[in-house]
């Protein structure tokens, strides 16, 4: 009996821990470079970062916002996609390590709009960007000037470009967010969301050239330069290297229920593989999101103790008027979310005055979960309540009572009557008593009133 009872008591020990310990956090995913970023790319909202707001060099992941000026400059319809584009010695003239379309476009060399993307993008071809540039705005300097303009226009405060290629600048930078938010505008035009998940793109043969087959440099999508690293849910986008930026990859990826995130690493180093580490990073902290986030609702109308009562005075059908929220609150949480840990901030006054409609809006109410502020909702009525006019006469006559000319009006105004009673019932009747009444002759003396003189009775 002994041996059992002890058992029991160790287990009962186990259970009280297992109840006061919390559960683990969220095992961070640490990412193997300088700065890398996760966006729920729907909702828009960061689900991680590291060093993801620190301004760094992008290198060519600076063709997005190329792209994305070229894009918009056809969409203005300054230029289409099958122009016929004539390359220039100075778009073509390029250091001799400089990535290319392979072989290099040459000057004289005549490429669609359409085909000098797709060598902007895949094989991240530099002289593409500039020619692009001059296409659009006549020279890089004018190009540079829209990228800049789009930047500031996409709320981009921390990035600012002088090329359209990314070879480094020490005047050129962004950060890893900023560049998610120019990703995610690139991504809402159809074709550019074709290019960068396209492995390989053929161009014909051109003016000065035979046929080109492009390979997209993102080893999540292509083998072509690394083999290896692709990652099924990828769709794109772009990938950079220079020695200042490291080895950088923007990337977008799709899961089987439609969820789209966007990941953002910069400054890795090489893996195993030739520029194996930074897809191997991406991919991991793409699945790392995937595995670990799901969207819920935080707050609703049906969430537990939201509802509230608020005092209403002027009534004689109630005390009280239910407040609730409208709409609700979602967003993409981790796996240890703990509802019990979220705060309800709510705003209402202590009271309120009928009448009351169903649906007034009566204050807020908000949802704040590890300092974080994730939206806020409406409170309002939940019933009709009616105002009582006998109330609501005494308020207003209490109301005016409260104001002190009001006061010396109504004392004023006794006073007035106080004085005309002391005048009718005192002063005025005594007037009318006092002396005797005499008429006049017509010399002016005063007459005795006549005394009667009747006939003597015989």
């Amino acid at each position: 009996m002994k041996k059992y009872r002890f058992f029991s008591l160790l287990l009962a020990a186990l259970l009280a821990v297992s109840l006061t310990v919390p559960a683990l956090a969220l095992e961070d995913p640490k990412p193997n470079c300088d700065a890398a970023i996760l966006v729920d790319g729907d909702n828009g909202e960061v689900l991680y970062e590291h060093n993801g707001y620190e301004r760094i060099y992008p290198a060519s992941i600076t063709k997005i916002m190329t792209s994305l000026v070229v894009l918009e400059a056809i969409d203005a319809g300054e230029l289409a996609l099958d122009d016929r584009i004539t390359a220039s010695q100075q778009a073509t003239n390029l250091p001799p390590d400089s990535s290319n379309a392979n072989p290099p476009i040459q000057a004289g060399e005549i490429l669609t709009v359409e085909q000098l993307l797709y060598c902007d993008l895949l094989p991240s071809a530099n002289e593409a960007c500039n020619i692009l540039a001059e296409a659009v705005a006549g020279s890089n300097e004018a190009f540079v000037e829209r990228m800049n303009a789009k930047a500031q226009e996409l709320g981009m405060e921390n990035t600012h470009f002088t090329n359209p290629h990314g070879l480094h600048d020490p005047e050129h930078y962004t950060t890893a967010y900023e560049i998610y938010v120019m990703a995610q505008a690139a991504m809402e035009h159809e074709l550019f969301r074709t290019i960068v998940s396209t492995p390989t793109y053929t161009i014909p043969a051109t003016n000065m050239n035979d046929e080109r087959v492009l390979h997209s440099t993102n080893g999540l999508i292509s083998n072509w330069y690394v083999i290896g690293n692709t990652y099924s849910k990828a769709i794109g986008i772009k990938t950079g290297s220079t020695g200042e930026a490291g080895r950088c990859v923007a990337a977008a990826a799709v899961d089987e229920e439609g969820r789209t995130f966007y990941t953002v690493i910069l400054g890795c180093e090489a893996g195993d593989t030739e520029e194996g580490n930074r897809f191997a990073e991406a991919s991991r902290l793409l699945e790392w999101g995937f595995d670990n986030f799901s969207r819920i609702i935080l707050l609703d109308e049906n969430t537990e103790n939201v509802i509230r009562e608020v005092a209403v005075t002027l009534s004689d059908e109630a005390d009280f008027v239910l407040a609730q929220p409208v709409g609700s609150i979602e967003a993409t949480m981790p796996s240890d979310y703990d509802p019990e840990q979220a705060q309800l901030v709510i705003d209402l006054p202590e009271s309120l005055e009928a009448p009351i409609a169903a649906g007034d809006q009566l204050g807020t109410i908000s949802l704040v979960y590890d300092d974080v502020t994730y939206g806020t909702l409406p409170m309002v009525a939940a019933d009709s309540v009616a105002r009582s006019d006998f109330q609501y006469a005494m308020k207003l006559i209490q109301e005016y009572w409260a104001k002190w000319w009001v006061k010396a009006l109504v004392i004023l105004a006794v006073v007035l009557i106080l004085i005309l009673i002391l005048y009718l019932v005192l002063i005025r009747p005594r007037r009318r008593r006092g002396g005797r009444r005499y008429s006049y002759s017509g010399s002016g003396r005063r007459k005795a009133p006549p005394t009667y003189r009747g006939r003597r009775r015989r």
